[in-house]
């Protein structure tokens, strides 16, 4: 009876040590997911050559007229952007949703994002992601 009582305690032990080894590697996975510079840049730090890179950036209508977005271009082949909303009421916003595919580069890549909109004020709004790839 005691042996079985000693097996069960190691089990649970045992379980509640792999739930917490599974919870610091998910904030650690989290910790990588890049680092904001500011609304428009993302830092993704050092990744691993070969990886799919992805960001969502938040584009906010902060004027009092209707923005619309014409298209979004990228600075490679390598970077793709997608606008989830072309139309945005003064106030509303949308994701761009940004993917890097850092196979074939090595060491320092900045990558652009240019929305093109019809504002007058800022006719191209500009997004950077940033890593280092790593072999």
């Amino acid at each position: 009876m005691i042996l079985r009582i000693l097996l069960i305690l190691v089990m649970i032990f045992s379980l509640a040590s792999c739930y917490a080894n599974n919870s610091e590697k998910k904030q650690d996975e989290a910790d990588n997911a890049g680092k904001m510079v500011d609304p428009f840049t993302l830092d993704f730090g050092k990744v691993k050559q070969g990886e799919i890179l992805k960001h969502n950036f938040t584009l906010k209508n902060d004027s009092s007229k209707t923005l619309n977005i014409k298209d979004a271009n990228t600075s490679c082949g390598c970077t793709a952007s997608k606008v989830a909303k072309k139309t945005l009421a003064p106030g509303e916003s949308t994701v761009i949703n940004v993917s890097f595919k850092s196979k074939g580069y090595n060491g320092r890549v900045t990558q652009f994002i240019y929305v093109n909109t019809d504002s007058a004020e800022k006719p191209t709004i500009r997004f950077t992601i940033k890593a280092e790839v790593v072999k």
